[in-house]
């Protein structure tokens, strides 16, 4: 007669993997920090550049919610155009945005704009 062992699976609770990590609430795995979301809020859905948030302070630019509805119109507008990297000139500021990620990725006042060379852009918004 031959004695069979049998050896039982552990019970693994659904929704669980055997490595042991704790899995994520389906709420968990897309929440935003709240400081993101206050900010895309306020800027209409526009993000800022690190390099950007530098050159607006630098050069001492201050912009009002219109100005960034107006920033984020031109961005829209040019996404429908199909720009991937775009110059939006408003007010005697230039903008160089990254369109598909509707990031600023630098900021000029109108003495930085004379006779700089704008590159790397494939569209240009005026407003």
């Amino acid at each position: 007669m031959v004695d069979k062992v049998m050896y039982p699976q552990p019970i693994i609770p659904v929704g669980q993997s055997k490595g042991g990590t704790k899995p994520q609430r389906p709420d968990q795995a897309a929440q935003v920090p709240f400081k993101d979301l206050l900010e895309s809020q306020l800027t209409g859905g526009i993000k800022f550049s690190s390099h950007a948030r530098q050159r607006l302070e630098v050069r001492n630019i201050q912009l009002t919610r219109d100005d960034l509805a107006k920033i984020s119109s031109a961005v829209d507008k040019a996404a429908q155009k199909g720009a991937q990297d775009s110059l939006i000139m408003m007010n005697n500021l230039a903008f160089v945005v990254s369109v598909k990620n509707k990031t600023v990725i630098t900021a000029m006042d109108d003495s930085s704009i004379k006779e700089h060379v704008f590159t790397n852009i494939d569209s240009a918004v005026i407003v």
